[in-house]
Protein backbone atom coordinates (compact mmCIF):
# COMPACT_ATOMS: atom_id res chain seq x y z
CA UNK A 1 0.00 0.00 0.00
CA UNK A 2 2.76 2.13 1.20
CA UNK A 3 4.59 1.42 -2.34
CA UNK A 4 1.57 2.56 -4.25
CA UNK A 5 1.44 5.76 -2.96
CA UNK A 6 4.70 6.33 -3.53
CA UNK A 7 4.22 5.80 -6.81
CA UNK A 8 1.36 7.74 -7.53
CA UNK A 9 3.06 10.43 -5.83
CA UNK A 10 5.83 10.44 -7.94
CA UNK A 11 3.70 10.43 -10.92
CA UNK A 12 2.12 13.23 -9.92
CA UNK A 13 5.16 15.29 -9.17
CA UNK A 14 6.54 14.45 -12.92
CA UNK A 15 3.31 15.65 -14.05
CA UNK A 16 3.48 18.80 -11.93
CA UNK A 17 7.30 19.17 -13.38
CA UNK A 18 5.85 18.72 -16.87
CA UNK A 19 3.36 21.08 -16.76
CA UNK A 20 5.14 23.89 -15.28
CA UNK A 21 8.30 23.49 -17.84
CA UNK A 22 4.93 24.15 -20.74
CA UNK A 23 3.85 27.02 -18.81
CA UNK A 24 7.44 28.52 -18.79
CA UNK A 25 8.04 27.70 -22.44
CA UNK A 26 4.63 29.59 -23.20
CA UNK A 27 5.24 32.54 -21.42
CA UNK A 28 8.52 33.19 -22.74
CA UNK A 29 8.06 32.68 -26.26
CA UNK A 30 5.03 34.59 -26.04
CA UNK A 31 6.60 37.49 -28.37
CA UNK A 32 6.02 40.42 -25.37
CA UNK A 33 8.65 42.53 -25.65
CA UNK A 34 9.99 43.26 -21.77
CA UNK A 35 8.89 46.48 -21.71
CA UNK A 36 12.21 48.30 -23.73
CA UNK A 37 12.00 50.90 -26.49
CA UNK A 38 10.12 54.10 -26.31
CA UNK A 39 6.09 54.56 -25.29
CA UNK A 40 3.76 56.71 -27.57
CA UNK A 41 0.29 57.96 -26.85
CA UNK A 42 -2.61 58.28 -29.36
CA UNK A 43 -6.25 59.46 -29.13
CA UNK A 44 -8.83 57.32 -30.62
CA UNK A 45 -12.98 57.89 -30.94
CA UNK A 46 -13.04 54.02 -30.81
CA UNK A 47 -10.91 50.93 -30.03
CA UNK A 48 -13.47 48.31 -30.16
CA UNK A 49 -11.59 45.15 -29.64
CA UNK A 50 -8.01 46.59 -28.94
CA UNK A 51 -7.10 45.30 -25.82
CA UNK A 52 -4.16 45.48 -23.68
CA UNK A 53 -0.81 43.45 -25.29
CA UNK A 54 -2.35 43.91 -28.92
CA UNK A 55 0.05 43.94 -31.03
CA UNK A 56 2.01 47.24 -32.13
CA UNK A 57 2.92 46.92 -36.05
CA UNK A 58 4.47 48.72 -38.59
CA UNK A 59 4.34 47.12 -42.40
CA UNK A 60 2.69 44.09 -40.91
CA UNK A 61 5.71 43.73 -38.79
CA UNK A 62 5.31 43.25 -34.73
CA UNK A 63 7.20 46.69 -33.28
CA UNK A 64 5.35 46.98 -29.89
CA UNK A 65 2.54 46.14 -27.40
CA UNK A 66 -0.28 48.10 -26.33
CA UNK A 67 0.12 49.10 -22.73
CA UNK A 68 -3.04 50.98 -21.67
CA UNK A 69 -6.19 52.01 -22.69
CA UNK A 70 -8.24 54.82 -20.74
CA UNK A 71 -10.83 57.19 -21.32
CA UNK A 72 -10.25 60.70 -21.19
CA UNK A 73 -12.94 62.26 -19.22
CA UNK A 74 -13.06 65.31 -20.88
CA UNK A 75 -12.93 64.51 -24.67
CA UNK A 76 -14.51 60.86 -24.16
CA UNK A 77 -11.82 60.00 -26.07
CA UNK A 78 -10.20 56.27 -25.72
CA UNK A 79 -5.95 57.30 -25.07
CA UNK A 80 -4.05 54.86 -26.16
CA UNK A 81 -0.54 54.05 -24.15
CA UNK A 82 1.97 51.93 -26.76
CA UNK A 83 5.55 50.93 -26.91
CA UNK A 84 7.60 50.64 -29.86
CA UNK A 85 11.25 49.78 -30.48
CA UNK A 86 14.22 51.84 -29.63
CA UNK A 87 15.85 53.19 -33.03
CA UNK A 88 12.26 52.67 -35.00
CA UNK A 89 12.83 56.60 -35.43
CA UNK A 90 8.72 57.15 -36.60
CA UNK A 91 8.73 59.95 -38.56
CA UNK A 92 6.60 62.91 -36.39
CA UNK A 93 4.06 63.02 -38.98
CA UNK A 94 2.97 59.37 -38.49
CA UNK A 95 -0.30 57.82 -38.33
CA UNK A 96 -1.80 54.87 -36.24
CA UNK A 97 -4.62 53.34 -36.78
CA UNK A 98 -6.99 50.55 -35.55
CA UNK A 99 -6.50 47.19 -37.84
CA UNK A 100 -8.40 43.94 -37.75
CA UNK A 101 -5.61 40.90 -37.53
CA UNK A 102 -7.74 38.73 -39.46
CA UNK A 103 -11.18 38.11 -40.68
CA UNK A 104 -11.98 36.53 -37.13
CA UNK A 105 -9.28 37.89 -34.81
CA UNK A 106 -9.05 40.66 -32.90
CA UNK A 107 -7.67 43.84 -33.34
CA UNK A 108 -4.03 45.65 -33.82
CA UNK A 109 -2.65 49.08 -33.83
CA UNK A 110 -1.56 49.46 -37.08
CA UNK A 111 1.67 51.97 -37.69
CA UNK A 112 1.89 54.08 -40.66
CA UNK A 113 5.04 56.45 -41.26
CA UNK A 114 4.97 59.66 -42.53
CA UNK A 115 7.66 61.91 -44.19
CA UNK A 116 9.07 64.37 -41.53
CA UNK A 117 12.37 64.86 -40.74
CA UNK A 118 11.79 65.40 -37.23
CA UNK A 119 10.90 61.99 -35.06
CA UNK A 120 8.69 60.87 -32.41
CA UNK A 121 10.81 60.39 -29.10
CA UNK A 122 9.93 58.75 -26.12
CA UNK A 123 6.49 60.34 -24.12
CA UNK A 124 5.14 62.03 -27.90
CA UNK A 125 2.03 61.53 -28.99
CA UNK A 126 0.96 60.11 -32.78
CA UNK A 127 -1.95 63.09 -33.84
CA UNK A 128 -2.74 61.58 -37.37
CA UNK A 129 -5.27 58.37 -35.87
CA UNK A 130 -8.16 56.48 -37.33
CA UNK A 131 -11.18 54.44 -35.12
CA UNK A 132 -11.80 51.08 -35.39
CA UNK A 133 -14.45 50.53 -37.87
CA UNK A 134 -17.08 48.53 -36.39
CA UNK A 135 -18.18 45.14 -38.29
CA UNK A 136 -21.91 45.42 -36.65
CA UNK A 137 -22.39 48.86 -38.02
CA UNK A 138 -20.98 48.52 -41.68
CA UNK A 139 -23.52 44.86 -41.80
CA UNK A 140 -26.46 46.94 -40.57
CA UNK A 141 -25.81 49.78 -43.53
CA UNK A 142 -25.46 47.03 -46.21
CA UNK A 143 -28.61 45.34 -44.61
CA UNK A 144 -30.83 48.64 -44.73
CA UNK A 145 -29.33 49.54 -48.34
CA UNK A 146 -30.67 46.30 -49.67
CA UNK A 147 -33.78 46.53 -47.62
CA UNK A 148 -34.38 50.09 -49.44
CA UNK A 149 -33.31 48.77 -53.09
CA UNK A 150 -35.53 46.14 -52.81
CA UNK A 151 -38.57 48.23 -51.48
CA UNK A 152 -37.64 51.32 -54.55
CA UNK A 153 -37.90 48.01 -57.25
CA UNK A 154 -41.03 46.65 -55.81
CA UNK A 155 -42.05 50.19 -55.64
CA UNK A 156 -41.21 50.44 -59.51
CA UNK A 157 -42.82 47.69 -60.73
CA UNK A 158 -46.29 48.06 -58.77
CA UNK A 159 -46.25 51.42 -60.93
CA UNK A 160 -45.66 50.07 -63.91
CA UNK A 161 -48.65 47.50 -62.86
CA UNK A 162 -50.88 50.39 -63.08
CA UNK A 163 -49.45 52.42 -66.28
CA UNK A 164 -50.88 50.58 -69.55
Amino acid sequence: MAQRNLTELLAGAVVLVVALGFLGYAVANTGRSSGSGITLTARFDRIDGLAIGSDVRLAGVKVGAVRTAVIDPKTYQAVVTFSVQSGLNLPKDSSAEIASDSLLGGKILSLVPGGDDKTLVDGSSVTITQSSVSFEQILGKFIFSVSDLSANVQKSLDQKKVTP
